[in-house]
C-alpha cells in the first residue's frame, strides 16, 4: 500500500489474475504454508496478503471480496492468529509456527516470569492482568480496566502493540458495541486475548524447549523457502522488532 498524488494505491493482481486470492478461506490456506504473511505489501517482494489479492474492493465492505473484511472474518476464525506482529503493523501467523514466534518474541519468558524478572513495566502488567479473569476484552473495556485514559496511564495502544509483537497479545475478534436495548452500532472495534486462551498453554509454549535464537533462525528459513529473492537486510527489516 502506497500513497500517490494523495491517493492510496493497492499493490496486487489483477482481477483476472489466475494467482489471486479470492476468498478469506483461500487467504487461511496461503497462510497455513508460508506460515507467516504481513497485511501489506513490505520490503520483501510478494510476502504480504496485499500482494495476492486484487485491490478493486479493498475497504468496499463487502465481506466477500473486501480482504480489510476478510482480516475480520479470519480473526474470528479462530485458526490463525492476527495481530501487529510484523513492524508493528497487522498480519497474520499459522497456528503450526505461533510456538516460534512466541518462544523468539518472549525471548523464553511467560509474561509473569518477565514481570518477575523485571523485564516487563508496569502498564503492561496492568493490561495482561485484566486477562486472568477475561478470556477476550474490547480495547476499550481493555483500556478502562487497566487504568488508561485522561487521568491515567498513557500510550494504550502503543502499550496494546508492544504486546502483540512480543507474542502476549492477539486481535481475536473485531465486534461492534452493544447499546442498551443489546443492539450493535458503531465500527466494529478490536477484540484482544492471549495466544493461550485461543489455543491452549501447552500448544503456545510447545517451543519452549529451544533456545529464542533458534526459532529465530527456523522463522527466518521458513520465510526464505517461501521467498527465495529475500534478503538478511530485507529479512530483518519485516521480521525484527527494534524495541
Amino acid at each position: 500500500m502506497a500513497i500517490e498524488n494523495g491517493e492510496w494505491v493497492m499493490r496486487g493482481l489483477s482481477w483476472d489474475s489466475p494467482c489471486r486470492i479470492r476468498s478469506w478461506e483461500e487467504l487461511i490456506c496461503r497462510i497455513d504454508e508460508v506460515g507467516f504473511l504481513p497485511l501489506f505489501k513490505n520490503e520483501i517482494d510478494g510476502f504480504s496478503a496485499e500482494e495476492h489479492t486484487s485491490g478493486l474492493y479493498w475497504w468496499s465492505g463487502d465481506p466477500e471480496q473486501d480482504p480489510w473484511e476478510w482480516r475480520q472474518l479470519i480473526a474470528r476464525s479462530g485458526r490463525v492468529a492476527y495481530g501487529k506482529f510484523f513492524g508493528r503493523k497487522a498480519g497474520f501467523i499459522s497456528r503450526e509456527w505461533f510456538p516460534h514466534f512466541a518462544n523468539w518474541r518472549r525471548d523464553g519468558y511467560d509474561f509473569d516470569s518477565r514481570w518477575d524478572e523485571g523485564l516487563a513495566n508496569l502498564r503492561q502488567k496492568r493490561i495482561m492482568d485484566q486477562f486472568s479473569t477475561h478470556e477476550a476484552l474490547y480495547s476499550y473495556e481493555l483500556k478502562q480496566l487497566a487504568g488508561f485514559g485522561k487521568e491515567g496511564e498513557k500510550n494504550f495502544e502503543g502499550i496494546v502493540t508492544d504486546l502483540q509483537m512480543s507474542g502476549y497479545l492477539l486481535i481475536r475478534d473485531f465486534r461492534q458495541r452493544l447499546n442498551r436495548r443489546g443492539q450493535p452500532y458503531g465500527w466494529p472495534i478490536s477484540v484482544y486475548a492471549t495466544p493461550e486462551t485461543l489455543w491452549g498453554y501447552d500448544h503456545i509454549s510447545s517451543a519452549y524447549s529451544e533456545e529464542p535464537a533458534q526459532s529465530r533462525e527456523q522463522i527466518y528459513q521458513q520465510v526464505c523457502r517461501c521467498f527465495p529473492a529475500a534478503t538478511e537486510e530485507t529479512l530483518r527489516a519485516v521480521l525484527e522488532w527494534k524495541k
